[in-house]
């Protein structure tokens, strides 16, 4: 009663009701790599919740501390404090290494999350007009994410994350003229500097998290306010929405994923050790470990740095040194034409409509050429970040190890985009609806020129079937409508509600242009109960009804009193 009172004087006075009651009738598809965004969103609410927890033990300094502690082999050195509340943390905090650990998993799905998930909005074109800002947000996400992962991972001071960190100083001093002063301002002082951890962790607990947490909140507010988009499919047009309303369906949906995303975390960081810095010691700047990788996500550089020649061009007086190209060009060229690219390939398909339905990837073989040799170039990278630890298994030399992928990153990525080109091509043209069902006449055809496009027509949806119809009917104070065609069997409910019964008309002409029959049979039959409601309901009403009657029993008993009736 009091809740009850004291929402209804909140929304007396701020007039919230209409406004929530159209966000929570949002429609949202059902498909499921619409998820892949939310698994992003989940895993970062798990990187703030174990980062708080963290923050209460680790010491962000470069000073002396004499670790005293359990790991035996440490007691007694004398590391920096960064180092020592590190190992501390992992051995003698409670749940410390458990909240550790998933801290990192949380961090590597995170990113492994945004980067899966542009590559399916880059696949099936959800990043033309109008949404071209909202893949500017996902790209930047996607650079903080990078820049914030990595911060982290060299916070604690130990031997791999040192040496990841002076592998990056040196990337960006090779930048001519302005180098030397972005490290300078960014480390306070030439590599290593007593001022370098405490950025660091600024950095990575307040600057960069909240500029994600600003992205993520225009990101989800372009998603309300924009129409989401969806695949084609039957009754599924540019003017509507077809899946499962926020509330409560969709809600339940995301609430369950996100206890598994949750669940899978924490499982990663309670049964498989990652990052264990103890084993590789403080950081020192003499010494270097070998072999150490870093985290996927930055490990193509590194990728990168060990397979570009010793090349150093001079412009002018200046030098150019040797990471400067695998190090700033690749990247920034590759960010770059991911900002560029709707523009890009809008200037050659010449198309600036409005797109709400989904391509499926075989639909532009140009765009699935590129994303592959894209992919292929950064996977051949990030594999030959790990020249060493397979040359070590194979037992072969390193250097020739070097030779075969400096080919394969040149060739690899032509050949499997030309492949994927051919393929989307050849599925396109012909009959196949999978890969396995291509024919040798496909493919030849495939490799023939591509016909001119022929004059796209303004969509005008079919009206062979004279069943189909639109139903209205009344739900409070408020109007549905859905769209009925029984010889289809496609019965699809609008996404919004109407105030009136003509705004419910011309939502629902608008959303299906042509379909003049409109009928007010009433509120749709609820939907009959399900096997397991149909027990649970029967088992409450008997626990209610053995409740109802101890309690009178009980009663009763009480009144008559324990030398008789009162």
């Amino acid at each position: 009663m009091i809740v009850d009172r004291f929402v209804r004087a909140v929304d007396d006075r701020l007039r919230l009701s209409p406004i929530t009651r159209k966000a929570l009738a949002k429609v949202f598809p059902d498909h499921w790599s619409f998820m892949l965004g939310e698994i992003a969103l989940y895993s970062f609410v798990a990187l703030i919740l174990t980062g708080v927890y963290l923050t209460f033990f680790f010491d962000a300094s470069s000073a002396d501390r004499v670790y005293r502690g359990s790991y035996a082999p440490l007691d007694g050195s004398s590391t920096s404090a960064a180092y020592a509340s590190t190992v501390r943390l992992s051995w003698d905090v409670r749940a410390g290494l458990l909240i550790r650990q998933t801290h990192h998993w949380a961090a590597l799905v995170f990113v492994a999350a945004i980067v899966v998930h542009l590559i399916r909005v880059f696949f099936t074109g959800a990043f033309r007009k109008p949404r071209e800002l909202n893949w500017f947000v996902g790209v930047t996400m996607l650079t903080l994410a990078l820049a914030n992962g990595f911060t982290g991972y060299s916070m604690p001071d130990d031997l791999v994350s040192g040496l990841g960190l002076r592998i990056i100083v040196s990337v960006v001093e090779s930048i001519p003229l302005v180098g030397s002063w972005l490290v300078f301002l960014a480390l306070g002082g030439e590599f290593p500097s007593d001022e370098m951890i405490p950025r660091l962790f600024i950095s990575h607990v307040f600057l960069v998290p909240a500029l994600l947490v600003a992205l993520v909140s225009v990101h989800l507010a372009m998603i309300v306010r924009q129409k989401h988009t969806q695949f084609p499919g039957p009754g599924r047009t540019e003017h509507n929405v077809v899946g499962s309303r926020l509330w409560p369906s969709y809600t339940l949906r995301s609430l369950a994923l996100f206890a598994w995303v949750l669940a899978v975390l924490f499982a990663l960081g309670g049964l498989v050790q990652i990052n264990p810095v103890w084993l590789y010691g403080p950081f020192s700047p003499a010494q270097a470990t070998s072999p150490a990788q870093p985290d996927w996500y930055v490990a193509w550089g590194d990728g990168a740095l060990r397979l570009f020649p010793p090349w150093e061009p001079r412009i002018g007086d200046y030098l150019v040194p040797a990471p400067f190209v695998p190090g700033v060009v690749v990247g920034g060229v590759t960010f770059l034409a991911l900002y560029a690219w709707p523009f890009l390939e809008r200037l050659r398909t010449h198309d600036r409509r409005r797109h709400h339905l989904l391509d499926r990837p075989r639909d532009h073989p140009v765009r699935m050429g590129v994303g592959v040799a894209a992919l292929t170039f950064y996977a051949v990278l990030v594999v030959a970040a790990g020249d060493d630890i397979i040359a070590r298994l194979l037992r072969i030399p390193v250097y020739d190890l070097l030779s075969v992928f400096r080919v394969l990153v040149l060739v690899l990525p032509l050949l499997t985009g030309a492949l994927a080109f051919l393929l989307a091509r050849a599925l396109r043209r012909g009959d196949a609806a999978r890969l396995g069902d291509l024919t040798r006449a496909d493919l030849a055809a495939a490799r023939g020129r591509e016909p001119p496009p022929a004059a796209e027509e303004p969509e005008q949806p079919a009206r062979d079937r004279t069943g189909e119809r639109i139903e209205l009917w009344p739900e409070g104070e408020v109007w549905r409508w859905r769209y009925q065609d029984p010889d289809a069997g496609v019965t699809l409910v609008g996404n919004r509600a109407a105030l009136t019964e003509e705004e419910a008309v011309a939502a629902a002409r608008l959303a299906y242009p042509g379909v003049d029959r409109v009928v007010v049979p009433g509120p749709p039959p609820a939907a009959p109960p399900g096997r397991v409601r149909t027990v649970l309901r029967r088992g409450t009403d008997l626990v209610m009804g053995v409740s109802l009657l101890v309690a009178a029993l009980r009663q009763r008993r009480g009144r008559r009193g324990p030398d008789g009736p009162a």
